[in-house]
């Protein structure tokens, strides 16, 4: 059994645009409202370490070890909650909708056998943080593309 936990947004963008702004961990800080820390490597096997915010609870470090990466479509991540019997797989995604648009997902899928602990709750807050994040991407993207479009090199 599964759960999944997703937000899709739209961006009038290219595909590269929203690549560049998820794969500037150094730069999550400026924008990221879910992320506002984040160190590591784009490296499948490695760890990253990220300060998580979500709606209604403290700041949390977590550190998720890379799952898998595919420039210009997609970041996965993978964490283990409730002592290792629900496995995370966080994902970042990027679909090329054309030269200047794109559409990006973000979103986590729990699986384990202590699934039902992962509460209704946790899950809505997840939906919140998630489209919070997809709109910034969609913002930060948009606001690149906007100044790189009327100042062309």
């Amino acid at each position: 059994m599964q759960r999944a936990v997703e937000h899709r947004i739209g961006v009038q963008a290219p595909a590269e645009i929203v690549w560049e702004v998820i794969s500037d961990f150094e730069g999550w800080a400026h924008w990221n409202p879910l992320y506002r820390r984040a160190e590591g490597v784009m490296k499948v096997g490695s760890t990253l370490v990220l300060e998580q915010h979500l709606p209604g609870q403290p700041p949390t470090v977590i550190q998720p070890i890379v799952q898998d990466w595919v420039p210009y479509e997609q970041l996965h991540w993978r964490s283990s909650r409730l002592g290792g019997f629900v496995t995370a797989i966080r994902y970042l995604e990027i679909e090329n909708m054309g030269p200047a648009n794109a559409t990006f997902s973000n979103g986590e899928l729990f699986m384990g056998m202590l699934l039902r602990f992962v509460s209704r709750d946790e899950r809505r807050r997840l939906k919140a943080a998630f489209t919070q994040m997809g709109e910034a991407v969609r913002d930060r993207a948009e606001a690149i593309w906007s100044e790189r479009s009327a100042n062309p090199i």
